[in-house]
Order: C-alpha cells, then sequence, then structure tokens
C-alpha cells in the first residue's frame, strides 16, 4: 500500500467503543479504497461547432470528469490531498455524420514539491489525433483488458497510465512499471481489435510522434537511464531545494546528464522532447541562481536536446 491509513475512534462504553470503532474503520477504509487516484479537471472547449447543442459536451464533460475521478486505476489507496493534480482539455474542430467529433486533447498533469507550495510539471503534452463518437446519455466505459473500448475511454485511460507512471518512477526507481504496463496492454487491445482510429500503431502521424510511440519510449531499454534519473530529478533534487538547494540543483544536473546520455543514444526521442516541453520554464529558473559552470552545462545539454528553444535556455547564463 503506497499511502497512510488511519482510523477514527469513537468514546464510549468499551464494548460499543469497539463496535463502533470497528465499523467506523470499515467504513474509512471502504471509503478510501473506492477514492480514486486522480484530482482530474475536464474542460471541452468547442470553438468551431455551431449546430450542436452545448448541453451535449456539457454533459460529456462532466460524465468524463466522474469517469477519470471515480475510477480505481491502481490498487493503492490515496488519501484525497494525495490525488495526482491533472488536466484533460479537448477542444473539438470537427463533427461528422454519426456524432463523429474530431479534434485535440491536451494532457497535463502536476506534482507536489516537498516543503513547498510548488507543483512542478510531469507532462504537458497535446495529442492531435482525437476522434470519438459520442451520443447524448452515452455512458463513459472503459474495461482494461477488453478489445473492444471505445476510443475516447481507451484514450483517457492510456494517458490516464502514463501519468501514473511517471508519478510513480518519481517517488522510486522505475515505480511506473505496472502502469506502463498497463498502457502497453490498452495500445496493443486497440491495435488487435480492428479499431482504425489513429495515433495507435507506429506509422500513424508519422515522425514516431503517437500514442504507440510514447509508451514504447518508455519502456525502451535505451531510456531506462532517463527514467532512473526522473527518480533523482524529484526525490534528491526539486523535494531537497527547500533544506540544501545546492545539493538539489547537483541532483538535477546529474539527471540533466543521463537525458542527455538518453538523447544521443536514441535520437529524436519522443520522451525526451516531452520531458523538455514540460520543464523548459521550470530549468530556467532553477539555474539562474547555480554556478557558472553549472549554467554553462545546463545550457549545453538543454541547446542540444531542445535546439527550437535554445534562446530561451540563454537566460540561464544572463
Amino acid at each position: 500500500m503506497r499511502h497512510r491509513r488511519y482510523c477514527i475512534q469513537l468514546t464510549c462504553t468499551i464494548m460499543v467503543k469497539k463496535l463502533f470503532s470497528s465499523a467506523f474503520f470499515l467504513l474509512f477504509s471502504l471509503a478510501a479504497w473506492c477514492q480514486g487516484e486522480l484530482n482530474a479537471t475536464v474542460r471541452i472547449n468547442t470553438p468551431q461547432l455551431q449546430q450542436t447543442d452545448r448541453r451535449v459536451f456539457d454533459q460529456l464533460e462532466a460524465s468524463l470528469r466522474d469517469f477519470l475521478n471515480n475510477t480505481k486505476w491502481t490498487n493503492d489507496v490515496f488519501e484525497l490531498d494525495e490525488r495526482i493534480k491533472c488536466n484533460f482539455i479537448i477542444t473539438i474542430a470537427k463533427e461528422s455524420d454519426n456524432n463523429v467529433f474530431e479534434g485535440e486533447l491536451a494532457v497535463q498533469s502536476t506534482r507536489p514539491v516537498y516543503g513547498s507550495g510548488y507543483e512542478t510539471p510531469m507532462i504537458s503534452y497535446l495529442d492531435k489525433d482525437l476522434v470519438f463518437i459520442y451520443e447524448q446519455n452515452q455512458p463513459i466505459e472503459f474495461i482494461r483488458d477488453a478489445a473492444d473500448n471505445q476510443n475516447l475511454p481507451a484514450m483517457l485511460a492510456f494517458y490516464v497510465y502514463i501519468i501514473l507512471g511517471m508519478d510513480y518512477d518519481s517517488f522510486s526507481p522505475f515505480g511506473g512499471d505496472p502502469h506502463y504496463a498497463t498502457a502497453e496492454r490498452i495500445v496493443t487491445n486497440v491495435q488487435n481489435s480492428g479499431n482504425s482510429a489513429s495515433g495507435w500503431r507506429p506509422g500513424d502521424g508519422g515522425k514516431n510522434r503517437n500514442r504507440y510511440w510514447i509508451i514504447e519510449n518508455l519502456l525502451n531499454p535505451r531510456v531506462k537511464p532517463m527514467r532512473a534519473a526522473m527518480h533523482n530529478y524529484y526525490r534528491n533534487g526539486l523535494d531537497m531545494f527547500s533544506s540544501s538547494p545546492d545539493q538539489g540543483r547537483e541532483a538535477i544536473l546529474q539527471a540533466l546528464e543521463e537525458v542527455d546520455k538518453v538523447y544521443v543514444a536514441y535520437l529524436n526521442c519522443m520522451i525526451v522532447q516531452m520531458f523538455s516541453y514540460a520543464k523548459r520554464d521550470e530549468l530556467v529558473e532553477l539555474w539562474k541562481l547555480g554556478t557558472k559552470q553549472q549554467k554553462e552545462r545546463v545550457i549545453q545539454i538543454m541547446t542540444r536536446i531542445d535546439p527550437a528553444n535554445s534562446q530561451r535556455y540563454r537566460e540561464i547564463g544572463s
């Protein structure tokens, strides 16, 4: 069990106290068990749709929020304040016949940093291959090992397990393995189901940029050093900042060295690019107070990994 649990004791006669304490513990444990792992917000934008009743999307928004927050995604118990904060933003650009919608899904998640009020970004990704069918009052359902899940619940479940995997990796080395394995099964099941939706197969979309490649990268042996480094980045780096900022920066620099090695070993690795996109602003702010040597090395690593934003990283040395 990943998180602590507690029970509330009642004051009464000894016999009643025991009975009530046991019953209360059982109810509290059941409530904790039923509590999901996510604190997810959902927003659906429809800037280009004119005909569809907005109430349809309001209902879908509420259904998706309930689906994400009230599903038990793991066997671990999360307290309310331990749930993972995340955002799912759907932008619908097109509606076709038979209630087929096309658009984009933006996925974001954060992790609290120990000893501070800061929440560090874990993933910030835009999936441009969103296609789904939805009719008003249609339930949102996902069965983990089924091959015939609808595309929208399957996509959301896939990203839930990516979010969980990244979160667990940050707390223990390779702690995300079981969640990445589930995400991989979702990809395989969709591929085997005959589902023609894009984003699930190696060649979809081109340039090795889709759901298939996200999980391929995360489970690829060439990326393991980066995944191990993420534990160092968060637990020995960011979580140490409040008590020892110099030690924290050194751990983060060590983690960036490993990310750089993965970039060299697996050129154009999607996960490296996702890391730089999520962490760009954070790294610039973190290293403005580093030593000159550290700043120069961070700039060197990040401008190689993320050349399109090299000017942003040079702000570290200014």
